[in-house]
């Protein structure tokens, strides 16, 4: 099916699928950060911004600026743990999909 530039496809369930994609892969990192045995000084950090991205993604099409800001976040407190490299990727990727904020 091919779309309109900036026309935005919707899955069954009404839910923008960039949004779906988000949810899904921050539920898999919050899951693998909760399984992690080790604890690290900037777990708390991760664990806030996740639970934020989740919220801006259950409020609908969260604002590019602050999902990129939360993304930078996470990546900075866990991106030393490489048992949860996968899962942030998938975030990463997920982030991606809304494009780029506006430049001022």
């Amino acid at each position: 099916m091919l779309r309109s530039v900036g026309q935005k496809r919707v899955t069954g369930s009404g839910e923008d699928p960039r949004v779906a994609e988000l949810r899904i892969a921050v539920s898999r990192l919050r899951r693998e950060l909760a399984g992690l045995p080790a604890e690290f000084s900037d777990r708390p950090i991760a664990e806030e911004e996740l639970a934020a991205l989740d919220a801006m993604a259950v409020g609908g099409v969260p604002e590019i600026p602050r999902l990129r800001r939360s993304l930078l976040l996470i990546a900075g407190s866990i991106g030393s743990v490489s048992a949860l490299a996968a899962a942030l990727r998938d975030v990463r990727n997920a982030v991606d999909l809304f494009g780029e904020p506006p430049r001022g």
